[in-house]
């Protein structure tokens, strides 16, 4: 069965919601949760993450806030923290590693961060049972993606296109899938540009799918309360997965 990963901004639009919407994810059939970490300036990301992020931000958000929903949730559904390195940095790679592993998380997913820099850090995530997550992309070639895949762990990002979260934009993945399936057996997952209407094409050859504007873009609508907003958050996580699977 493909996997369905969520991605949505912690602590948005407080930490008691972030909880409770990730375990209902989980029980809309949502396999790995995503937790992002707000970031003033999240350049891989499109206006939709990028608005959640300031307004978590402007409501006093604290990395603290993802410490403490990944301790009620990451026993329950696996989960990783997505966000950008200065977070990690700021916090102390080796601290916020050790944290993370006494919450139950399993690992990073930083998107800003070179795979040479990831091999100065990996050790870290490693000695406290943690992956980092590989990225490749369509502009990869083929040297490379050996080279960034051969010792991934955890999953495999693959970025659907050249661009940033959120875009309709779309990228012949046949190729770089095969060459990914060549060089490594960890699971393969598509993001970027994943929502209702494109999962289906976009699962194809991949062993799962990364959703993220699809479900922060409800967080946002400020027509919905917060029972509403999970209740459609997790009515488009169960078609998302249907779609996938069938």
């Amino acid at each position: 069965m493909k996997k369905l990963v969520a991605y949505i901004t912690a602590g948005y639009p407080d930490k008691n919601f972030s909880i409770d919407l990730s375990l209902a994810l989980k029980e809309a059939g949502v396999d790995i949760l995503e937790l992002g970490i707000a970031f003033s300036d999240p350049v891989a990301d499109g206006p939709i993450i990028e608005e959640a992020n300031l307004r978590s931000l402007q409501n006093g958000f604290k990395i603290q806030n993802v410490f403490d929903i990944s301790n009620e949730i990451a026993d329950k559904i696996d989960t990783y923290w997505m966000g950008y390195f200065n977070s990690f940095y700021h916090k102390g790679v080796e601290k916020i590693s050790k944290i993370a592993k006494d919450s139950g998380v399993k690992g990073f997913i930083i998107p800003d961060l070179p795979y040479e820099e990831t091999l100065v850090y990996n050790p870290i995530l490693t000695k406290e049972n943690l992956s980092l997550v590989s990225f490749v992309a369509p502009t990869d070639e083929e040297p490379r993606i050996k080279t960034v895949v051969k010792n991934s762990k955890g999953f495999i990002y693959l970025v659907a296109y050249a661009g940033i979260t959120g875009s309709g934009a779309s990228e012949d993945l046949s190729q770089i899938i095969k060459q990914v399936k060549k060089y490594s057996q960890t699971p393969l997952y598509v993001g970027f540009g994943v929502n209702e209407k494109t999962a289906k094409e976009k699962s194809q050859g991949v062993d799962g799918v990364i959703v993220g504007s699809a479900f922060v873009k409800v967080l946002l609508d400020d027509t919905l309360n917060n029972t509403q907003k999970i209740q459609k958050i997790t009515h488009i996580a169960k078609n998302i997965k249907e779609s996938i699977n069938s």
